[in-house]
């Protein structure tokens, strides 16, 4: 199982990280001790001292694939929930500054708290999907994957050109901006159209 997260997907993240807005879905990954499920607690990590969260809608590949075409890749994943990308911020700029790779800030464990799915179906069109994430019951992030750069098919599509996608994977797909540090005793607790799937504390 693959954890594949997309970044920069949404334009005004990618302004508020003072980066350019790409042209073609980023994508990199996390092993699969990243996840974290049932709502378990998180453990702040050592290495970092600025550590951000990022709510991204996440879906489930449900059958293998390559070389994937756009317009056949609905037909790839029938569930959907959400998660966090923990990043630890402070890492990911001194990698950034030596241009080294991420895994340090992004690919620790715990970093991909996933919450439960619901079938695609229960959305009416998935181009106008409502997500949030509020921290200690304040609204932090919210966003809808009307914004979103590419699409979730565009991100298959592309990512299957590289990677063989298959049953179980989860991808990712993007954070809208409002990333913010997280602290020792925060409550994180992200929706769906007003469904709370996830719901964790900092330790």
């Amino acid at each position: 199982m693959k954890i594949i997260c997309i970044g920069r997907n949404y334009a005004e993240h990618a302004k508020e990280m003072k980066s350019e807005v790409p042209t073609e879905p980023v994508f990199f990954m996390k092993p699969d001790t990243a996840l974290l499920k049932d709502n378990e607690d998180f453990y702040y990590p050592e290495h970092t001292k600025d550590l951000h969260h990022e709510v991204e809608i996440v879906i489930k590949i449900s059958k293998a694939g390559k070389h994937i075409e756009e317009k056949f890749a609905h037909k790839y994943y029938e569930e959907i929930g959400i998660g966090i990308d923990f990043t630890a911020r402070d890492v990911q700029a001194k990698c950034k500054e030596k241009g080294l790779p991420w895994e340090k800030a992004k690919a620790f464990d715990g970093s991909a708290p996933i919450g439960k799915f619901v079938n695609k179906s229960t959305f009416a069109d998935l181009n106008n999907i409502n997500f949030k994430l509020d921290v200690n019951g304040q609204l932090r992030q919210q966003g809808n994957t009307k914004d979103l750069i590419f699409s979730f098919d565009k991100v298959i599509a592309y990512v299957s050109k590289f990677v063989t996608l298959k049953t179980g994977d989860l991808i990712y797909t993007g954070t809208p901006e409002g990333v913010a540090a997280v602290n020792i005793g925060d409550v994180l607790t992200c929706s769906i159209e007003g469904q709370e799937l996830l719901s964790f504390h900092v330790k």
